[in-house]
């Protein structure tokens, strides 16, 4: 094919500098490539989301054969979200500085393989030790898939593609409850199972990413232009394919990206980044309580409100579709409107939903509320991993994602704390009077951020301007 057409009537060899493959990139009006490697990013996101939650299934269970406590299994999550931490930061190291697809790699095996080894558990510090290593590889695939997909979209459609990728995910969320009624209360091993399910499909995901493309961006922004530049011009032919058409819109200008550093966590320490990395921590750290509260803690909260193992069960197979419904909605809204103001407003919308679980709890208030609760993450959380990539430059952004959403793990670690702990000194109701209060909290402080939905990702400083 000739390359007139894709640039819209210049020469490909007119165009060499990084800036101009960029714009290139962002002008293509659909996704650029073969939907399967969407499929394929997306069904590692999809067990390592389902290995999140199957925790909370299992712990009622694993508490009686293991002879402890509820709150003693919860360590297990505690555990894992402290392995998300080091997880996000450390695989982020190697996607900034050896690129996106190794650690894409990286993520999947670490995760399959702790996931494997709690199953084989036989006895809780075990269980503890090992859900701490799936942690380490559900961190690392968490701030992974959100920057490689978010770089290999065109600026207008990063939002949009990120959330298909998260839609994968929470289809997860959505598929365990199902399993785990008809696994935990029936078989003894019954969580075993649900483990080995999520570890043999992130091992069966591990071999399917080794074709997936390196990423534009990361290549740009380590002097490797001609490389960018063939990834390029091969989604600007599949977008003519796609559009049936001969030209694409012409290239807009791109601020000045800064070139690579051989160590990204410098870039983060310095103004204005260092304002961006505490922003985002304060939102995942005080959004994060409520979240890992709900997601991980809901069968035992009504386990100990007087419901059974099946029943609560039962309610949350109903009210984990939300999570499906709204990961998908997401796909369509998240480039419609600015998403800072999207994001906010779901996360009030979630916070009402817990208060009215908390205050006015029944079986029917279960599913409804539930289903909301569920569908305001499934919309809520694909947007914020976009935007907070948004707010970091091409050299430092898997970084920057990866403390940000890392740190705020530690919200998600002491939730267990937290939550329970309002639930045994004050009740069923505080509990999620608790978990609401975050989600205000977190819809405030989202409201600092920078308006960026639709805008190129690159510049010095990422998006700089209000």
């Amino acid at each position: 094919m000739s390359h007139t057409a894709p640039h819209g009537g210049h020469s490909v060899k007119g165009r060499r500098d990084r800036d101009t493959v960029t714009a290139r990139l962002d002008r293509i009006p659909v996704w650029p490539y073969e939907r399967k490697l969407l499929w394929i990013v997306g069904a590692g996101y999809f067990f390592a989301f389902f290995d999140i939650v199957t925790i909370s299934f299992a712990a009622p269970v694993i508490a009686t054969q293991f002879h402890v406590s509820k709150a003693t299994v919860t360590l297990s999550v505690t555990s894992s979200l402290i392995g998300y931490i080091i997880g996000a930061f450390a695989d982020s190291t190697i996607a900034d500085k050896w690129g996106r697809k190794l650690s894409l790699g990286v993520s999947v095996a670490v995760f399959s393989v702790g996931t494997i080894l709690a199953a084989l558990s036989t006895n809780v510090t075990e269980l503890i030790v090992f859900r701490f290593i799936a942690g380490l590889g559900i961190g690392a695939e968490i701030a992974a898939v959100t920057t490689y997909i978010g770089e290999l979209s065109p600026a207008r459609l990063r939002g949009k593609y990120t959330s298909w990728a998260t839609t994968a995910a929470y289809a997860g969320f959505a598929v365990v409850p199902f399993i785990a009624r008809a696994l935990v209360p029936t078989f003894a091993s019954g969580w075993r199972i649900l483990f080995v399910i999520g570890a043999v499909g992130g091992a069966t995901i591990l071999f399917m990413r080794r074709g997936l493309p390196p990423s534009p961006r990361w290549l740009l922004a380590q002097g490797r232009t001609d490389e960018a530049r063939e990834i390029v011009e091969t989604a600007e032919e599949t977008a003519l394919e796609s559009i049936d058409g001969d030209r694409l819109p012409e290239p807009e200008p791109v601020a000045e990206e800064a070139p690579a550093e051989r160590f990204p966590i410098k870039v983060l320490l310095r103004r204005p980044m260092a304002g961006r990395v505490l922003l985002f921590v304060s939102i995942w750290f005080v959004y994060y309580i409520g979240n890992y509260g709900w997601l991980t803690l809901a069968p035992t909260l009504f386990t100990d409100k007087g419901y059974s193992l099946a029943d609560s069960t039962s309610y949350l197979v109903v009210s984990g579709i939300g999570f499906l419904i709204g990961a998908y909605a997401t796909t369509h809204l998240s480039d419609r409107f600015e998403r800072k103001y999207s994001i906010a407003m779901c996360a009030v919308v979630w916070a009402i939903s817990l208060f009215v679980i908390g205050y006015f709890v029944s079986p029917t208030i279960i599913i409804v509320f539930g289903f909301i609760a569920s569908a305001s993450i499934g919309l809520l959380v694909p947007m914020l991993y976009t935007y907070t990539a948004e707010h970091f430059p091409t050299n430092a952004r898997a970084t920057g994602v990866a403390l940000s959403d890392g740190l705020g793990h530690i919200g998600g670690a002491l939730a267990p704390l937290i939550v329970l702990g309002a639930n045994a000194a004050w009740g069923f109701s505080a509990s999620f009077l608790v978990m609401g209060i975050t989600g205000l909290l977190a819809g405030a402080l989202i409201l600092l951020g920078i308006r960026a939905t639709g805008r190129s990702l690159e510049g010095r400083d990422g998006l700089v301007s209000r």
